[in-house]
Parts: structure tokens; sequence; C-alpha cells
């Protein structure tokens, strides 16, 4: 498939320079198409019978393996969720913290992985978003370390398997810039790793998975129907083999079809192309504003526009440059995908220039 053949299933693009995958992706033709072609059966068959129990639960299957091939992990040990910020809730609570325990986190979480920490119960440590900063937070109390793969502000990576082999205690990786934007392998270093489909996997909205690197040291706090295999009256219940025990619940056929559809849309040299886009963005982008995303480390390229960062993106968004303001940080993002060609680029760089 070439990039011209890749991006035509991408009809947004054809309106503007959609630079916003770090909030969702783009929607393709033959994704739209699968829901609408799903819901459309259910229109007129039903949502009901064996026939179509048994796809659901065939599709649900698929979606598990099309995650665990995204993170090059063994699809038993991936849970279906509908978000990061499900499967952050999902361990968090099931490791049953209390006030004598420690996480730590860096302070350049996204509010999908800092809430559920802060709900959890423990003492929660905010050390600077670098390696030897959350290793200098770890104490002997610390039973977890919460932090993002890629950091939606600054688009810094983090050494997971350092802070994971360095640190000794367990690590939860928020993979909702990482997963499906840079290559897979990296997710297997942490115990714990969400995905939202929804961002650079351009699926439908609500759903993602989990990884849970050892499911049976993990409580299932937050049953579902679908997690189980057997229960009674008393609410006792027997919980599915490896991470499928915690599903978080239904997925709605249309949706899945449109997930599994998603999946397919990626060409093969997605990682390299993107990884290309980000570094040439930072080229444009580098004469005219602070860049504070660090060269090489992910497809967000973040920077600090001398003017009003909101201003920035309404003016860009009036010339179908679609990018994003972060709230309180005085910074403006970009998000560079497989799909991003050198003149959404360009259109970025011009219209930044004038606010120099």
């Amino acid at each position: 498939m070439t990039f011209e053949e890749a991006r035509a299933q991408l009809p947004v693009l054809e309106r503007c320079a959609y630079l916003n995958a770090g909030t969702n992706g783009p929607l393709a033709r033959a994704t739209v198409a699968a829901v609408t072609a799903r819901a459309e059966q259910e229109l007129h068959e039903g949502r009901s019978g064996s026939a179509w129990i048994e796809q659901v639960r065939d599709e649900r299957e698929r979606a598990r393996r099309g995650f665990a091939e995204v993170l090059a992990v063994d699809p038993e040990l991936v849970a279906l969720t509908d978000s990061t910020t499900r499967g952050c809730q999902i361990v968090l609570s099931g490791l049953g913290l209390g006030p004598e325990d420690e996480v730590v986190i860096s302070d350049q979480e996204h509010f999908g992985l800092m809430g559920p920490v802060h709900a959890s119960g423990a003492r929660v440590v905010v050390a600077a978003g670098d390696e030897q900063a959350i290793l200098g937070a770890v104490t002997p109390r610390t039973r977890l370390i919460a932090t993002s793969h890629v950091l939606w502000t600054t688009g810094r990576r983090l050494d997971l398997a350092r802070l994971r082999e360095e640190s000794g205690v367990p690590l939860l990786a928020d993979g909702a810039q990482s997963a499906g934007a840079i290559p897979p392998g990296e997710a297997g270093a942490a115990d714990f790793y969400t995905v939202s489909a929804q961002k650079w996997l351009c699926g439908p909205a609500s759903t993602g998975a989990l990884f849970v690197r050892e499911p049976e040291r993990l409580g299932v706090t937050a049953p579902s129907y679908l997690s189980q295999t057997a229960y009674d009256t008393t609410g006792a219940f027997t919980p599915k083999t490896g991470a499928a025990r915690f599903d978080s619940g239904w997925i709605g056929a249309p949706t899945l079809a449109g997930l599994l559809a998603a999946f397919d849309t990626h060409p093969s040299w997605r990682y390299e192309r993107a990884a290309e886009a980000a570094a040439r963005c930072r080229e444009l982008l580098e004469p005219h504003v602070e860049v504070v995303t660090p060269p090489g480390h992910s497809t967000l390229v973040s920077f600090r526009p001398p003017g009003d960062p909101a201003g920035l993106v309404a003016s860009l968004a009036g010339q179908g440059v679609v990018v994003r303001e972060l709230p309180g940080r005085s910074l403006v993002r970009a998000s560079c995908g497989w799909w991003t060609s050198e003149d959404d680029l360009e259109r970025l760089a011009e219209g930044v220039a004038p606010a120099r």
C-alpha cells in the first residue's frame, strides 16, 4: 500500500491538516462502513440468538489478538476495556492499596491516570517527568510506579525497562500516547499497560485494552458478566483465566466491528513513517517556536509559542490545521501519524510563523 493509498482511507484529511490523534485519531472509511453495516444487521435481524452471541464472542477474541499484536504480548494477558482510564482504575483498585502504601507518579500525568491514583487510598508521591527523578522518589513503602510511556504533555518517552528493573517495584504504564504510535515491544517491560484505541489506532470511541503481566496476582474488584466463567446466587464467582478476568464489560457489536476494521487500515510501514513525520515537524517548527519534545522520542511534537496558546490553536483551526492546547502548561501539541503529509506540516509551520 502506497502512502497516497493509505492516506486516502481517511476522508478528514481532504478537509484539513489533522494533527490531533493524541486526542482522537482520524476515522477510516472502512471503519465507519463496518460500524454502519453491523448496525444495519442488528436493525433487521435483532440483537439476540446463539449465532449472534457466538459472532460477538469470536470478534471479542479477535480484538484481543489485535491488541496483543499492537503490544507484542500474549493475547492471554490482554483484557478488553473502554479506555486507558478504565485500565488504570482496574489496576489501582485491584492492588488493594492503603494509606501506608505509596504510589510514585510524574508531574506530567493526564488525569486519566492521576485521578485513579489519588482515589486509590495510597499516599501519592509526585516526581518530575524523567526516569532519574521517578526512581529517586521510590522508598521501601512504594507499591507501584504509575506513569505514562509517552508523556502527553512533553512527548518524552520514558524507559519502562529501566524504571521497573532499577526500582524493583511493579510498574503501571499509561499507553495512551504510545500504543499504535511507536513500535511495539516495550509494553511487556511493564507489569500493567493500558491502551486507548480511539487515538493512534484510529478505532471507534470507548475501545481499549489492558495488558497484565501476572493476572492471578491482581484482584478482580470490578467484575463484569464477561469476566467470569461461573457464579451463584451468593455472588461468588469464578474468574476467567488470564487477563480476560478483567474485561470491563460489553462492547457494542457495531463498535467491535469498527475496531476490527480499524486494525486492518494501518500500513506495515506506519511506525517508520510516523517517526519521520514527527522529525520533519520538529525541523519546520524550530525556527519559530520552542519545541519541548526531545528529538526521536515520540510522534507528539509539543511546543511553547511566544503568545497565547489557545489563541494560536484557534487561529490554526481557522486555517484548517487541527492541533490542541495543553491547558495550564502554555503548550501546543501536534500529533504526527503515518498519514501526516509534508503539506500538513508546512501548513502548520506557516500558521505558527506569524505568531513569533
